[in-house]
């Protein structure tokens, strides 16, 4: 079921077919045989995201499906998953009070507006959930359309660690950590 606070993004087209709205819901169980090409997909790019390229299913889907309070959601749209993303507090302790998070959208959806309903999901998640802030620990520099998009929400970069991932094209690249600071208003 949708979040009532969340509403669908409008009809899109994407790539080779279009779609009417997404719906961002609680991820389940029956949803993996769907979400577990787009991880794969997404992770073998060696892109966007620094996980292991040669990642088993079941390990994805211990790091991937994460129990409560942790949330993972899909982004939904005519019967199909489009994208996922999970959220969490980013440190245990006194840490806790900062939300992170990730997410990852099928290679023909991107560019339709589906990381922004999954960000702007994550984002109204962590306000229900009183965090004081959401920390994105590992941005590639070379994921322009993620920086764009994260700062259109209002994210900073807080830094750049130099070389820090690998790119398979562009070689040795920063990884930004970006924030949003959820005590303050934000647009």
């Amino acid at each position: 079921m949708a979040d009532p606070a969340q509403p669908a993004v409008p009809a899109s087209t994407i790539r080779d077919f279009t779609i009417q709205a997404v719906t961002i819901r609680e991820a389940h169980d029956d949803d993996w045989p769907q979400i577990w090409p787009i991880l794969r997909d997404v992770i073998t790019e060696q892109h966007t995201l620094p996980y292991d390229p040669a990642m088993t299913e079941p390990d994805a889907k211990q790091i991937w499906l994460l129990p409560p309070p942790a949330r993972t959601v899909v982004a939904a749209a005519d019967g199909r998953v489009l994208g996922t993303a999970n959220m969490y507090a980013n440190r245990p302790g006194p840490g806790n009070h900062i939300a992170s998070g990730s997410l990852m959208v099928s290679r023909r959806a991107r560019g339709a507006g589906v990381g922004r309903a999954l960000t702007t999901d994550m984002i109204t998640w962590a306000r229900r959930n009183a965090f004081d802030a959401i920390q994105f620990n590992a941005v590639v520099d070379t994921n322009t359309s993620a920086i764009r998009l994260y700062e259109s929400l209002g994210f900073v970069t807080l830094g750049v660690a130099p070389g820090a991932f690998r790119h398979p094209v562009a070689g040795k690249v920063g990884l930004r950590v970006m924030w949003l600071d959820l005590e303050r208003d934000q647009p």
